[in-house]
Order: structure tokens, then C-alpha cells, then sequence
């Protein structure tokens, strides 16, 4: 558990959250739809008191029994939703909003297991499951304004905004597992679902994923996993999503392998037998824990009385929703090692140290850094009428953000490296939206932020969107576009950071940002083409030196995404295609052309019954000045020695669904050492993955 700051802030916006969280209408009670009738009682007589009782749970009984099961009643869905037997969704922690999901019930891609590889056209990683990663696509790299010592793990953690909720008129269940590899040093992914409605309209969910593996190289070994226990309760005006998370991360550090020829130019058999640059003898490991109570909630009040031929849902009428959330998170992250300093000056290549620097001890490291973040929200929305019109929804709200940090300076260094220990920031934001649509043909929205007191005073964030669609024999076509402007402070641990091997004090400026999208989208035919352009004004990065450093010009990346999908018969030809440029490689490292391929058939062997594909997954992009990775500050830093890409990665599947379960059989990297140069490197000096093998199953429970 981190660092918990200031206390009193704690309770008194705990003690806030839950007297709201008690709303009007549970207080009416509810008792699955049936009406309980009460007959008063004489007391006068024993007798016809007691046939009165009798009559009382005769009277209940019959009711219970001839009611059919209460509706859902929600303000959130309409009855297209209500109707289906099982549906799912994510909330915004800004105005409880929600966004329904699919499913993850179908074939479709199922074969893509690494969940760093599932979006987009991939990222780079270490090679190892469970070890870190970044996207090839410049603007899917995440960047965190809080907790960035974790960002690199960021495919393997839950945040409120990835909670799926689910409410089904039966109990659901859905287990996935996936292995592959010799047992020394398999590779293993567990997903479990169990999701529990109460009510037609309240649920409750568990939530279990690991994803590692033992490694292939030596000092691989990563295991990353998350629990979450989460709730919903959807009615005709009170809604409240929330609920706990747990997130923990235990990664061994090798610092990739001494020299690349080892895999380039030569062939060990044995991969395991390969030298590292941090062996068993440096211990070296990263550990992350992190814990997340969180909840949002609102209330509506209809302006008008609800009509008999009203839906059930307030999105046709008149509405104001009082609404409020509540998160505290807190994060601690240890990088450990048994590294010892040079006695004297290297000789040869294989005698120059990992480390530079030894602030704390020669001989031993244990890096502990905790934050901690509570933040509490209050907002209204106003629907005029409809939420389908023309303004649908106006959204206003006010937030307070309490960080606290914590991180040791020795008393040598304080000053020079800042005073370390506990430290409370705290900023108060305000915050709007405005959205509406006209008819099916045009959705717009308008959104800002800004930080008016505190920490992060005069941050700004402020953007639009517009989504046109036309309609050619009820098939969509539709073109989005966005622009967004930001000012932001870099992160704390950006300026404020001191451990063994690193450290650093910083007065960086705000970074300044404006990004614009656009995309267009036809997916009766399987077409997607889009555009980002961002231009950033004092952008700040990890350079070659591993520490940050803050690019005083203008930096420019632009991308252009295409993604075609074609069909001819059972056949699919699936692609996605990238092209970034980068006005400084150096600061901003991406490769000219990124692509990823899916070929495959698809046919029934039972018609209605088994339903398999068999095909070929690839994965490619140009060279580029890759990163690098510095497992003791937990980031990818940027270098300009060593160039890696022009390399393709080729898997091969068979998928099944047999009614609700769902196989797998995949040869990974089935190209390793056949074609490609052996070159499989996407991280400077981290080799990936030699060919496997890998079955799976997801099974799917309704009862």
C-alpha cells in the first residue's frame, strides 16, 4: 500500500461519496418486481388474527407466483438492449456515462493473444509475456500524467475505464486459458469472468487475469496480474458503477543479451545458454502493486412527467442528472539488484558496467518509489429534450485531484537533488462538455478542462469532435474529425527523481500540444483510412543518457492508417497498414511503414454447430532508430547506434468455435530461423521469442 496523503481529505470526501450513494429511490425498496400486500391485524382476537396471517402469506405466495419477473428499467438503454439476453459496457469516470461493448464471445481475432498486439499494428516489446512494451503507433504511446514509472506495463492493467459490467437474465462465466512452450519455460494466460445480476438491474462482477511466461533467455521470467470485484445498479433514475482493483506486477530484469551477433551471426541451440547483460549473479527485478477504489454515480430528474407512451429511458425527455465519483489509487513500484560497482576502470567491452552510477550503495539497490491519488468529482448534465438532439447533453463539473508522492534523497544529495520524502500536491479543475446530434447524419461534441488552483494550475486541455455519416442502401459511410489543444505539466517524476543508479532534479516548462485526427470508415466493406498530426512545443522524452530532457523546438508527427479488409468467399484478407513521419527521430523514434496482416478461411464444419478458420498472422515495419530500455527507471529511452525493423514475424493458426467454446492451435514465429535474417529484435538488445508452440481455450458458461 503507498503513501496515503493527507487524511482528513480522505474521510471527509469518503463520508461525502457514500451519503450521496444512497438514493431516493433504493429507499423505496424493491422485492424483484412483486407487490407484498399487508392485511392489517386484530389483535382482539387470536383467532381471526390468526386466519388473517394465513391469508396474508397465501395472499404473497400467489402474488409471487403469477408475477412475471420485473423488467429492466434503466435510463441508460433502450428496448433494442434491454432485449437481448446478455450485454456488457464501460463507464466514464467523468459523468457515468456509458459505452456499450461486444461481447468477448466471437472467433474473431482470437488467435491475437498478447494483449499488446491486439490494437492497432502492434508495439515493440522485450520478447517476453508480461514484460513491457511500447506501440509502434506514435499516438497509442501511453502517457501518463500519473504513476509513469508503470506506463510500460500498461496492456496488463485494469483502470475503471477498461471495467467491462455486464447484465444478463443468467449467471455468466467465461474462463480463458492459453500455454505454449517446454514447461521450463512456458508461457501462460488466464482470464475468469464470473458476472451476477441481483436484479434486472443491478450486478455484480469478478474480474481475474495472469498473463507471464518462464522466458526463453535467461532472467525472462514476468508474471503480471490483476483482480477486480466491481458493481452496477442501472434504474429508472439512480445509476452507480464502482468497485475495487488490485493490480501487481513481479518482472526479472536481464538487460537483454550482451551481444546481438549471438543471434544475428550465430546459433545457439539453447537459448537459455546465451550471455545477458544482467545474469542470476545482478538479481535485478522490478515489482509493481497498485490499489483502486473507485465509483461514479447519478441521479435523474425527468423536467416533466413521464407519459404512458414514454419509454422507459429518460433520453426522450427533458432530464437533469446530478452525478458524482470518487477514485483513490495508489501505486509503489521497487526495482532491485545485486549489482556491484566497478572496482576500476573497464578493459573490454564485456568488463564495461551497466550502471554509471552508485548514489546510495556499491554494492546492493532497492529503488522504492510510492504515489498516491485521490481524486473526487461533482457534476451535472442538463438534457434539454433529447438527448438525440440537436445540443443533447450539456456537461459541467468541478474536481479535486490530492497526489501525494514519496521517494528517498540522502542527505549528501538533498538540495541538489531536490529534498525527496512525503510530498502533497493537490490542484482543483473544472470541466464541461457539450454534445448533441442532428438526426442519424451528424454527431458533434465539445469538451475543455482547466486547472484553476494548485499544482497543475493553468493546465488546459480543450478539444471537438464532428462524425458525419451518409447512408448508401442502409450501409454507413462516415467521416470523423477532431482537433484537440493541450498545455500540460510534465509529469513529477519527470522533474523529481533519485535512486541508485539515476537521478535527477528538473524545472521543466508545460508542454504544449495540438492534435488533429480524421478518419473515415465504411465497415460493410471493411474500410478504415485515417490521419493524426500533432505539433508539440516542449516535448519531454527519455534521451540517450536515460534521464528526461525537454525539446525546446517544435516537434511534428504525422501518421496515415489504412485498413482494408477483403473477403472472397470463406476467404479473408485482412490488413492494416502505417505510415509516420517524425520531424526528430531522436526525440520522436517511429518507423516510416508498420503493417499487420491476417489471412485466413473461414468455414463450417457443422453448420450452426463448429465454425473454423485457418490462416497466417504477419507483422512488419522499416527500420528505425529503436529504443532502448533502462530496467532501473522502469521507461524505453531513445539511441541513435543501433537500427531495428525490415524484419517479418509470421504466425500460423487454427481457431474453432464449437457452440460457446472457443479453440486455438498456433505456431508462433513460425519463420524464426528460415527466413528474416534473424533479426527478430524490436527493442535494442532484446531478442524475441523463438518459434512455439500454443493451444488455448475460452469457454463460455449461461446458466
Amino acid at each position: 500500500m503507498g503513501y496515503v496523503p493527507g487524511k482528513k481529505y480522505f474521510w471527509r470526501s469518503f463520508l461525502i461519496g457514500w451519503i450521496f450513494v444512497v438514493p431516493p429511490t433504493i429507499a423505496q425498496g424493491q422485492n424483484n418486481g412483486s407487490t407484498v400486500i399487508r392485511y392489517p391485524v386484530d389483535n382482539s382476537s387470536s383467532n381471526s388474527s390468526g386466519l388473517l396471517m394465513s391469508q396474508t402469506i397465501e395472499r404473497d405466495t400467489i402474488d409471487k407466483e403469477r408475477r412475471p419477473r420485473k423488467p429492466l428499467e434503466s435510463f441508460y438503454f433502450d428496448d433494442s438492449t434491454r432485449a437481448q439476453r446478455i450485454f456488457s459496457w464501460t463507464t466514464s469516470m467523468d459523468n457515468n456515462n456509458i459505452t456499450l461493448r461486444d461481447m468477448d464471445t466471437t472467433i474473431a481475432e482470437f488467435q491475437r493473444d498478447y494483449p499488446f498486439m491486439r490494437e492497432g499494428v502492434g508495439s515493440a516489446s522485450l520478447g517476453n509475456l508480461g514484460g513491457a512494451s511500447i506501440p509502434l503507433d506514435w499516438f497509442d504511446r501511453p502517457q501518463f500524467r500519473n504513476f509513469s514509472f508503470v506506463q510500460a506495463w500498461a496492456p496488463y492493467l485494469m483502470t475503471p475505464e477498461k471495467i467491462v459490467f455486464y447484465n444478463a437474465r443468467m449467471p455468466y462465466t467465461n474462463i480463458s486459458y492459453q500455454m505454449s512452450g517446454q514447461r521450463a519455460k512456458e508461457e501462460q494466460l488466464f482470464h475468469a469472468v464470473i458476472s451476477q445480476n441481483i436484479s434486472p438491474s443491478s450486478s455484480f462482477n469478478l474480474d481475474y487475469n495472469a498473463d507471464g511466461m518462464k522466458g526463453q533467455y535467461e532472467r525472462q521470467k514476468a508474471l503480471d496480474r490483476y483482480f477486480s470485484a466491481n458493481f452496477a445498479h442501472t434504474g429508472k433514475r439512480y445509476a452507480i458503477h464502482g468497485g475495487y482493483i488490485y493490480n501487481v506486477g513481479d518482472i526479472q530484469e536481464n538487460g537483454g543479451i550482451r551481444d546481438m551477433r549471438d543471434v544475428t551471426d550465430t546459433v545457439f541451440d539453447m537459448t537459455e545458454n546465451i550471455p545477458v547483460r544482467l545474469d542470476a549473479s545482478a538479481d535485478a527485478r522490478n515489482r509493481y502493486k497498485g490499489n483502486t477504489f473507485y465509483w461514479t454515480q447519478s441521479y435523474g430528474i425527468p423536467l416533466r412527467r413521464q407519459r404512458v407512451t414514454d419509454e422507459l429511458t429518460l433520453s426522450k425527455i427533458p432530464t437533469i442528472f446530478i452525478g458524482q465519483s470518487f477514485l483513490y489509487t495508489t501505486f509503489k513500484k521497487i526495482y532491485s539488484d545485486a549489482v556491484k560497482a566497478p572496482a576500476g576502470s573497464a578493459e573490454n567491452e564485456e568488463e564495461v558496467p551497466f550502471y554509471d552510477h552508485f548514489y546510495i550503495s556499491q554494492d546492493k539497490t532497492y529503488d522504492s518509489i510510492r504515489q498516491s491519488m485521490m481524486d473526487v468529482k461533482f457534476f451535472m448534465q442538463l438534457q434539454p429534450y433529447n438527448r438525440d438532439g440537436a445540443l443533447g447533453l450539456v456537461t459541467a463539473g468541478i474536481g479535486d485531484e490530492l497526489n501525494g508522492y514519496y521517494y528517498y534523497v540522502p542527505e549528501t544529495y538533498r538540495g541538489v537533488f531536490g529534498h525527496g520524502g512525503k510530498q502533497n500536491k493537490n490542484s482543483i479543475y473544472v470541466y464541461g462538455k457539450l454534445e448533441g446530434a442532428v438526426s442519424r447524419y451528424m454527431r458533434w461534441s465539445a469538451d475543455a478542462r482547466l486547472h484553476m488552483i494548485g499544482y497543475r494550475s493553468g493546465d488546459f486541455d480543450a478539444g471537438g469532435r464532428l462524425s458525419l455519416s451518409a447512408y448508401i442502401k442502409d450501409k454507413p459511410l462516415t467521416l470523423d474529425a477532431a482537433v484537440r489543444f493541450t498545455l500540460r505539466e510534465p509529469d513529477f517524476w519527470q522533474q523529481n527523481y533519485f535512486s541508485n543508479h539515476y537521478a535527477w532534479f528538473n524545472n521543466f516548462s508545460k508542454e504544449k500540444t495540438t492534435l488533429i485526427t480524421a478518419s473515415f470508415k465504411v465497415p460493410d466493406y471493411g474500410i478504415e483510412l485515417g490521419g493524426d498530426y500533432a505539433l508539440t512545443k516542449d516535448k519531454v522524452y527519455y534521451g540517450p543518457n536515460v534521464v528526461p530532457q525537454q525539446y525546446g523546438d517544435m516537434l511534428s508527427v504525422m501518421g496515415l492508417y489504412l485498413r482494408k479488409d477483403f473477403r472472397l468467399g470463406g476467404f479473408h484478407l485482412n490488413h492494416r497498414v502505417l505510415m509516420q513521419w517524425s520531424s526528430n527521430q531522436t526525440v520522436a523514434p517511429v518507423p516510416l511503414l508498420s503493417a499487420d496482416i491476417s489471412y485466413f478461411f473461414g468455414f463450417d464444419v457443422v453448420r450452426k454447430v463448429l465454425f473454423m478458420q485457418i490462416g497466417v498472422d504477419g507483422r512488419y515495419n522499416t527500420e528505425y532508430y529503436a529504443y532502448a530500455w533502462s530496467p532501473a527507471v522502469g521507461q524505453f529511452y531513445t539511441q541513435d547506434q543501433v537500427k531495428l525493423g525490415n524484419y517479418p514475424s509470421m504466425d500460423a493458426f487454427v481457431s474453432a468455435k464449437w457452440k460457446r467454446l472457443r479453440l486455438l492451435l498456433k505456431l508462433q514465429h513460425w519463420n524464426c530461423n528460415l527466413f528474416g535474417g534473424n533479426r527478430y529484435f524490436e527493442v535494442v538488445n532484446y531478442p524475441q521469442n523463438r518459434m512455439m508452440f500454443k493451444i488455448g481455450l475460452s469457454w463460455a458458461f449461461y446458466d
